[in-house]
């Protein structure tokens, strides 16, 4: 009677906590060693770290049978949330997906890729802070200057570090810190580094975006958020709802 609780976000970790300490068996997997380090040590909590391929995935649900998978990975994360649902299909498993709220228009640019954030900022000049993490690094080291103009906010992990610093990132430009922010220390670092572009994620308000958004506004840099793929899923605090029907006793909040 396990449940596969899928991603290391902060809704992810509540979850499998919340689970585990109502002796529910949770098998939690996160990408990162370090998504595993920031959670407490409980008895009926299994953490698994790494990045599951396809194959891997269709094995892992062999393994464990779930009773259900819930799929609480970062809004972002398409490609982990697709591959997930396809396992669950072929296999017969009940799956859940939780989403984060997107976040009201604001004064803000949208870009649907790095690709394309990446081409608007070719032909801009000054600073500019990125916060959209490692996994589109690759397309803003394509940037002219990209050495001289991005200063670079991502995880404190050795995976994101080694992933800048390969890609020819400065040390003295990369701030690895774990967050969501607030507002007054994201001004800090934006006036700090003089980002006259603020490059970020609709990450909704558990990720911290209002905090950037007025962040941004207060100190005059131009924000520009990456496009969020739409998706059908329920919120977070749906999730008890959801959840007692496979376990009647299970008590909430969460």
């Amino acid at each position: 009677m396990a449940v596969w609780v899928v991603g290391g976000t902060t809704e992810g970790r509540k979850i499998a906590c919340w689970l585990a300490e109502q002796h529910i068996p949770v098998i939690l997997t996160v990408a990162t060693g370090y998504g595993a380090a920031v959670l407490p040590s409980l008895s009926y909590l299994t953490v698994v770290v790494g990045r599951l391929a396809v194959a891997e995935m269709d094995a892992f649900l062999v393994q464990y049978q779930p009773v259900l998978v819930i799929d609480a990975t970062h809004p972002y994360a398409r490609e982990v949330t697709i591959n997930v649902q396809q396992a669950c299909k072929r296999g017969g498993y009940d799956y859940i997906r939780v989403v984060r709220p997107k976040s009201k228009t604001g004064d803000w640019l949208t870009v649907d890729s790095a690709t394309e954030a990446v081409e608007v900022l070719s032909h801009t000049q000054g600073n500019i802070f990125l916060t959209t993490g490692s996994k589109d690094l690759e397309f803003f080291a394509r940037l002219p200057d990209y050495q001289k103009r991005i200063f670079l906010r991502i995880l404190p992990s050795r995976l994101s570090l080694d992933k800048a610093l390969t890609l020819g990132f400065p040390p003295s430009r990369i701030i690895c810190m774990q967050g969501p922010f607030s507002q007054a220390l994201n001004q800090l670092m934006f006036q700090e580094c003089k980002a006259m572009y603020v490059v970020t994620k609709d990450s909704g308000i558990t990720g911290g975006f209002p905090e950037k958004v007025r962040a941004a506004k207060e100190v005059g840099s131009l924000l520009m958020v990456l496009k969020r793929t739409e998706e059908d899923g329920i919120l977070y605090r749906e999730i008890v709802d959801k959840v007692q029907r496979y376990f009647p006793n299970i008590g909430g909040p969460i």
